[in-house]
């Protein structure tokens, strides 16, 4: 499962860099490139809500299964509106949508699975190996893909996207099945969403880590303007670069092991996100500085987001653990789609240059929000064993 992560995560960077492309070319307008973003997101939210129904209720391996299926079809929409030539924007926001309600499946039951897997004492392990995985593809995808689509166009992108989604497939296959456990089956339907909602609705400290990752996300997340602040040839360094720092992050994070008070790690990490995003919108147009500043965000990123599923993976039942991975993947999903949206709105309406400024000085005006409202994330620690 690992390696067709590797695999599919590496092809799906293929297809957001060709979106934004493909988009950029068509219309020409920071809006419509922003829309991407809540195309995904209208998706991934129908999509987390049907999945709240069933996901700690069935075979998780047949969950999987079933997602790469999806999966599969979202990018042919793709690959067929590329074929085409210049397709309506519907078409392309049609297949991020599908795309985005089979993720909303996917990454939370391979996440739920993960814990079964392994148990509890390595999911911080755990985690660090899954950020090297979604680092490695996001600093490799981007930069090859910009080469690629700059070369052939991005049908070629969309593609290789759909052949990677075959690896996840396989993988899951491979896998023995995992009904839920006998004593602890999960309900389904409407209750099933309730009981999910409820248990983050009681949780402060679960409820903290939502809002300071959507903070971060939404704000200072400049990626879908990167096309109208470089040139075509030095776009794919910019999408790469958070991934270099995040990378470098994962592959030296034997220190975090060390730290106990987890939630004012988290808080400290994303006001470090901030400075460096800000610092990036600045000086976006002395290209080594940018590209430094956004690999030092992608590590404040990392350590950030290996805290905050640390603290969710160690604080839920496997019996609510699907669901939950649900909600939490809708954040740190959906946010990012948020923060396409945003970017875009507010570089149209005012500069590129004042909306990457803007979203990160407000991120850390936001960490500092969280702090003083939650004070359960501030001053949590991890518990032995964990």
């Amino acid at each position: 499962m690992w390696i067709g992560l590797l695999v599919t995560s590496t092809g799906s960077q293929f297809t957001i860099v060709a979106v934004f492309v493909q988009v950029t070319r068509l219309t020409g307008s920071e809006a419509a490139v922003g829309g991407t973003g809540l195309a995904w997101l209208a998706g991934l939210a129908v999509g987390s809500i049907a999945g709240a129904t069933i996901l700690d209720a069935w075979d998780r391996r047949t969950l999987l299964i079933l997602a790469q299926v999806g999966l599969l079809a979202g990018v042919s929409v793709l690959v067929i509106g590329a074929l085409a030539g210049d397709p309506p924007l519907g078409v392309i926001y049609s297949g991020l949508g599908v795309m985005g309600a089979c993720s909303s499946i996917d990454s939370p039951t391979r996440s739920a699975m993960t814990t079964r897997l392994l148990g509890a004492r390595l999911i911080p392990a755990a985690q660090v190996l899954n950020q090297v995985v979604w680092n490695t593809a996001a600093l490799l995808g981007p930069a090859v893909a910009g080469l690629l689509i700059q070369r052939v166009g991005v049908t070629w992108a969309y593609v290789i996207d759909l052949v990677s989604v075959l690896a996840m497939l396989g993988a899951a296959l491979s896998v023995r099945p995992m009904p839920p456990i006998e004593r602890e089956h999960g309900d389904t339907g409407l209750r099933a969403i309730r009981e999910g909602f409820a248990f983050v609705r009681k949780s402060r400290l679960l409820m903290s880590t939502f809002v300071i990752d959507l903070i971060a996300m939404v704000f200072g997340l400049p990626r879908v303007i990167f096309t109208f602040l470089a040139e075509p040839q030095v776009v794919g360094l910019l999408f790469s670069a958070p991934a270099m720092g995040a990378l470098l992050g994962a592959l030296t994070s034997g220190w975090t092991r060390h730290v106990r008070r987890h939630g004012l790690a988290v808080i400290v990490a994303v006001a470090l996100w901030g400075i460096a995003i800000a610092a990036f919108g600045m000086r976006h147009d002395h290209l080594w500085f940018a590209v430094a500043m956004l690999a030092a965000a992608g590590w404040a990123d990392v350590i950030s987001a290996i805290y905050r599923t640390t603290i969710l993976q160690v604080s839920v039942p496997d019996r609510l653990r699907g669901r939950l991975s649900g909600i939490h993947f809708l954040v740190v999903t959906g946010g990012p789609r948020l923060g396409d949206l945003e970017a875009g709105l507010v570089a149209a309406w005012v500069t590129p240059g004042f909306s990457v400024v803007s979203g990160g000085l407000a991120c850390v005006v936001g960490a500092g929000l969280v702090a003083l409202a939650y004070p359960e994330l501030r001053r949590y620690r991890a518990p032995d064993g964990a």
